[in-house]
């Protein structure tokens, strides 16, 4: 085999790809990777174990991987992982996805914004508001998705963050007080209708009126349903969750800024094997204590990493107001309530930055915080899990990670084989890709 410099990304020819499924039916998926058609070979080290490989992708999967050998240092080579996945994101840039003016293309504009962070797949989260609000934003997403293939490819599910909370402070978070209201399965039939069948996700509070019928018949209509903003008991928990809640959204977040030493809502989501946990890992949600704790208590396997970016993320400091409230984007980034600085009204940062914290930290290694933030997701919900093999959808996330402190420098990505964001060039030096 012929010596290949580690930063070579050349369009070439590549071999039949195989089958198989990231989350939707394998002819529905199969119809819709079809629509993506360059090949592209590069090289690469995997993120798992370090390894030089080539990878060839065709037909919007991955069709080989090889061994390859550089011609200097294999630390010269950038890192190849599957495509960051993220469980919730608000929107990006000034656009909400809450929002009664969301157009197709705001929503397609603020998706499109995470490519330059990693991601391939994510779910956006809708906050709670009133009900011609959140169908206005899933209908726009609806037709986002159906305008553009790369965009049905990557909203793989959408995200009902409420309006089914509790309404006290502390745990009711930046959700608007006026639109908390008793969960209503009729409502959200109605939503689903409207985003097409796409809300594979739905937050609620165990304790809300009607909360255990509304999570059975959302368990049995094929959606995961998350524990989240709640002053719930230990009983109401446990009954959330032998109605079939698996997971905890942002845990340690939305909470009384003061609680009981125990019991109390965190421990027993803590302790309750059967639920999984997303954190937050901004460096700002959580101490970096908690994170290690948190991840310690669950494990790298039943552990979600999300940034729970905000739709003022990559907005300049200023104060900023929609419909749903007044928020503030501080100097560095960080964004509040307005009025205050110490509620936080979503997080400014990206899910690759959330990843590399949650190594700085010592929560976990570059692999794990990776699989935690890709790999995890996929299993939570039942889709097949993105990995490194000959057969799978070529969604990848180039990346470079030079030590344990560094943040994520996003190289390239690659959305169902096609390049979507970075520099693809078959001359280009070690620089780039």
């Amino acid at each position: 085999m012929n010596k290949t410099s580690g930063s070579e990304i050349s369009m070439n020819a590549g071999a039949t790809p195989g089958t198989g499924s990231s989350g939707r039916p394998q002819t529905e998926e199969s119809a819709r990777l079809s629509a993506f058609h360059s090949p592209l070979s590069f090289t690469a080290r995997r993120y798992d174990n370090l390894e030089p490989i080539r990878i060839t992708l065709s037909g919007g999967r991955i069709a080989a991987i090889e061994p390859a050998w550089p011609d200097g240092p294999a630390s010269d080579w950038p890192l190849v992982a599957p495509g960051l996945f993220d469980l919730q994101i608000n929107g990006y840039g000034g656009v909400m996805f809450a929002d009664r003016n969301l157009t197709a293309e705001s929503a397609k504009r603020a998706i499109g914004a995470y490519l330059a962070h990693g991601v391939t797949r994510l779910f956006p989260t809708l906050i709670t508001s009133s009900f011609e609000m959140l169908a206005a934003g899933f209908a726009a997403i609806r037709q986002a998705c159906e305008a553009d293939a790369w965009v049905d490819h990557m909203v793989t599910g959408c995200h009902l963050e409420g309006p089914y909370l509790s309404g006290e402070d502390g745990p009711r978070g930046a959700h608007p007080r006026i639109h908390i209201r008793p969960a209503d399965w009729d409502e959200f039939c109605e939503l689903q209708q409207v985003s097409g069948q796409r809300i594979r996700l739905v937050t609620i509070a165990p304790e809300v009126p009607h909360a255990l019928e509304f999570i059975r018949q959302a368990v049995a209509a094929g959606v995961t349903v998350a524990i989240g903003h709640t002053a719930a008991t230990g009983e109401q928990i446990l009954a959330a969750v032998d109605a079939g809640a698996t997971l905890s959204t942002h845990l340690g977040n939305g909470t009384h800024p003061v609680l009981r030493r125990h019991p109390n809502y965190i421990w027993e989501q803590l302790g309750e094997p059967r639920l999984w946990a997303s954190l937050i890992v901004d460096g700002q949600h959580l101490p970096d204590s908690v994170v290690r704790s948190i991840v310690r208590a669950k494990s790298t396997g039943q552990i979600v990493l999300t940034c729970d970016a905000s739709g003022w993320a990559g907005c300049a400091p200023g104060a900023y107001e929609d419909e749903l409230g007044k928020v503030e984007v501080m100097p560095g980034g960080r964004i509040v309530v307005a009025g205050q600085n110490q509620l936080l009204a979503g997080s400014w940062k990206t899910t690759e930055m959330c990843v590399a914290h949650a190594v700085r930290c010592g929560a976990a290694s570059l692999r794990d915080a990776i699989d935690m933030a890709c790999r995890n997701p996929t299993r939570l919900l039942g889709f097949r899990e993105q990995r490194l093999t000959a057969g799978d959808a070529a969604d990848l996330f180039v990346f470079r990670h030079a030590t344990n402190d560094s943040e994520i420098e996003t190289i390239a990505t690659v959305v169902a084989g096609e390049l979507r964001f970075g520099n693809i060039s078959p001359d280009c030096g070690n620089e780039q890709l």
